[in-house]
């Protein structure tokens, strides 16, 4: 999935975000606002992993996403 489509429908995801990685606040959602470098960090932050690890997980979670999120 392109992330500019994740970025611009980033009310959407905020949920499937939600599923993957509870701790994460709606004040973190907010700051994010759909990026991808921003979530990374806020992932890393709230988790404790280290930055690979947190990339690792985000990649993952992006090829999961399709188009039945965008609704």
């Amino acid at each position: 999935m392109n992330w500019d489509r994740i970025e611009g429908n980033w009310k959407q995801v905020t949920g499937k975000v939600r599923e993957q990685w509870g701790k994460l606040s709606d004040d973190d959602l907010d700051v994010v606002a759909g990026r991808r470098e921003q979530l990374s960090g806020k992932i890393q932050e709230r988790y404790g992993i280290a930055k690979d690890e947190a990339e690792k997980q985000l990649s993952s979670w992006e090829r999961r996403v399709d188009d039945s999120w965008f609704k």
